[in-house]
C-alpha cells in the first residue's frame, strides 16, 4: 500500500473525526476520506478504467479522485486546466486515457468537443457535495510505460509538446516523506493549495504531505484563492484567503510572493498563521527575499523537477542561505558535472511516456549551478538558454531577469544577447506605469548586475506574456522561442539601430 493512503488509514483509525481536507464550504474528516476513496475506487473498477484523466478545479473532489486512482492502483494523468485544446488533445491522446474524470460542468464537454476528443457520458458521481462528471474515452493507441506507473504529469514546457513524465508511487512516497521531514510538518498544520492541482509540486508537496501528517489540506478552488483565468491574480482575494483558510502552509511561485510582499508593503495585514512559504517553479531574486525576511514572512526556496517527482533541494528554518535553493534532500544525491551541469541520481521518474530509450539512473537536468562549501546549491540558468554575447561572455537570461521582475515597472520580461555587443529585453510594463518609467527601473536593475549582463535597450511588448498567446508557460516563465520569433524584427531593427 502506498505511504499516504497508509498514513489515511492510521489517522481515522486513531483520530477518525479530524479534518483531513477542507473545501470553500465542506470538511471531510479522516474517516469520511476513506469512504469517498472507496466509493470513487469502485466507479473506477467498474468502468475497467486502466488510465484515468482529470481534468479538475483545486476542490476536495480531485483529491479524493487522486488517491482513489492510487488504491486502485490504475496510473493517473492529471490534465493542466490552463491548457489549450490542442494541448488537452495531446495529452489525452498520447495519455492513452480511457476515463475523464472533471467537475468543471459543461465546459469540460465543449474543450473536448474543441479538442475533437470523441467521448461517451457516464453517469455522474456525487463526492462530497460535488458533482463529479465521467465520460468514456477510445484513444487510438496506448504506449506502453514501465511497471509501477502511478502517475503521468504533463507540464507547459517551454518549447514543444509536453512530454509525459511517468511516477511510480514508490518515488512520490519518498519525495512526500522527505518533504515532511524536512519541513517539520504536522498534525496542526493546514496546508492551502494555490497551485493548480495538475502542477506536480502542489500534488507532492501541497496534497500527500499533509496527509501523511494527519494535517489539512485546504482546497477551496482556484477562484477562491484568487486566480483568474491561466496566469492572473486577484491581490485582496489572495492575501484574505491565507486568512480566511488560516493557512500554516503553501506552494507560490515567485509572482505570487511578489503580489503577497506588495500587498503585506501597503497595508495589508500579514497572514499571522503561516509558518512555511515555499517558493519555486521560477528563479527567485534575492531582493525579494530580502523584501520577505524584512515584513517577517517565513520564506524558503526550493528546486526540483517533475523527472525528480518535483523537490530536490529546499531551505528550511534550520539551514537557509538567501540567494541558494537549499541543501540537497535525503532521497536524492546530486553532483555537478564538469561542464557545470547539476545531475542527479535516486528517486527519478520512470521514464518519458512512449520513450523506452531513456535512462534514469543518472539524470542530467538541463540546469546549471554549483554548490558551496556548506552543501547549498546555486541555480546559475538553463544550460540551452546560456548566450554568449559578441564580448565572449556567458550570460544566463533567468539571472538577469530575475532582476527586472522585481522592478514595480516590470510585469514580465525575456532577455536576448546571443553573440550581440549589447542585451535587449522584450518587457511588459506593469498596469499604472508609462514607458518613460523604464529607462529608471532598468538602471536600478542593472546596479545590481555586472556590465555585461545589464540591458540598456529594450522593446515593450504588444501584449503580456500568456498560456494563450504561447510565450509563457503554467510556472511562470517566458517561451524564449516563441518571444524571440514573434518580436524578431524588432530586437534585429534595435541591433541595426545602435550599430
Amino acid at each position: 500500500m502506498s505511504m499516504v493512503l497508509d498514513a489515511i488509514a492510521k489517522h481515522a483509525a486513531r483520530r477518525a473525526d479530524a479534518s483531513a481536507i477542507q473545501g470553500h464550504h465542506d470538511v471531510i474528516t479522516y474517516a469520511q476520506l476513506l469512504h469517498h476513496i472507496d466509493i470513487v475506487e469502485q466507479c473506477i473498477q467498474c468502468q475497467k478504467a486502466t488510465r484515468v484523466a482529470v481534468l479538475m478545479d483545486n476542490t476536495p473532489a480531485v483529491l479524493v479522485t487522486d488517491l482513489a486512482c492510487m488504491q486502485a492502483s490504475v496510473p493517473l494523468i492529471p490534465v493542466p486546466l490552463f491548457f489549450s485544446s490542442q494541448q488537452v488533445q495531446h495529452t489525452l491522446d498520447s495519455s492513452g486515457a480511457d476515463l475523464l474524470i472533471s467537475n468543471l460542468g459543461d465546459t469540460v464537454e465543449a474543450l473536448l468537443t474543441m479538442a475533437g476528443v470523441p467521448y461517451t457520458l457516464l453517469p455522474s458521481l456525487n463526492i462530497a457535495g460535488e458533482l463529479l462528471q465521467m465520460y468514456h474515452l477510445q484513444p487510438a493507441k496506448q504506449q506502453p510505460f514501465a511497471d509501477g506507473v502511478q502517475k503521468i504529469t504533463y507540464t507547459s514546457g517551454s518549447t514543444g509538446d509536453a512530454k509525459g513524465v511517468c511516477l511510480s508511487q514508490g518515488v512520490m512516497d519518498t519525495v512526500a516523506s522527505s518533504l515532511a521531514q524536512a519541513t517539520d510538518a504536522c498534525a496542526d498544520d493546514r496546508h492551502l493549495c494555490l497551485l493548480p492541482y495538475a502542477t506536480l509540486l502542489e500534488n507532492i508537496a501541497g496534497m500527500y504531505v499533509p496527509l501523511i501528517a494527519g494535517a489539512t489540506v485546504c482546497l477551496p478552488g482556484l477562484a477562491q484563492v484568487g486566480m483568474q483565468g491561466s496566469s492572473g491574480l486577484d491581490i485582496s482575494r489572495f492575501i484574505s484567503c491565507l486568512h480566511e483558510t488560516r493557512a500554516t502552509s503553501c506552494v507560490m511561485i515567485p509572482q505570487m510572493l511578489q503580489a503577497l510582499i506588495a500587498g503585506v508593503a501597503t497595508g495589508a495585514p500579514k497572514p499571522e498563521t503561516l509558518r512555511f512559504i515555499a517558493v519555486g517553479g521560477a528563479p527567485v531574486s534575492e531582493v525579494l527575499l530580502a523584501q520577505a525576511q524584512t515584513l517577517g514572512l517565513p520564506v524558503y526556496e526550493g528546486y526540483g523537477l517533475s523527472e525528480a517527482s518535483s523537490v530536490v533541494t529546499l531551505n528550511t528554518p534550520s539551514a537557509s542561505k538567501r540567494g541558494s535553493v537549499g541543501r540537497v534532500l535525503p532521497h536524492v544525491a546530486l553532483h555537478i558535472a564538469d561542464d557545470s551541469e547539476i545531475m542527479l541520481k535516486g528517486s527519478l521518474f520512470s521514464g518519458y511516456l512512449g520513450d523506452d530509450s531513456m535512462q534514469v539512473d543518472d539524470y542530467a537536468t538541463g540546469d546549471i549551478g554549483h554548490l558551496d562549501d556548506d552543501g547549498f546549491l546555486y541555480i546559475e540558468g538553463r544550460k540551452k538558454h546560456i548566450f554568449i554575447t559578441s564580448f565572449g561572455r556567458n550570460v544566463s537570461p533567468e539571472w538577469v531577469e530575475k532582476e527586472l521582475n522585481i522592478e514595480p515597472a516590470i510585469a514580465q520580461c525575456c532577455v536576448f544577447g546571443e553573440a550581440k555587443p549589447f542585451n535587449v529585453a522584450v518587457v511588459v510594463l506593469r498596469q499604472g506605469f508609462e514607458v518613460e518609467s523604464l529607462e529608471a527601473a532598468l538602471a536600478s536593475a542593472n546596479q545590481r548586475l555586472p556590465d555585461y549582463a545589464q540591458v540598456h535597450h529594450w522593446i515593450v511588448a504588444e501584449e503580456a506574456f500568456s498560456i494563450e498567446n504561447e510565450q509563457w508557460t503554467g510556472t511562470g516563465r517566458p517561451r524564449r522561442a516563441c518571444i524571440q520569433k514573434h518580436y524578431h524584427q524588432a530586437i534585429m531593427d534595435v541591433y541595426e539601430e545602435k550599430k
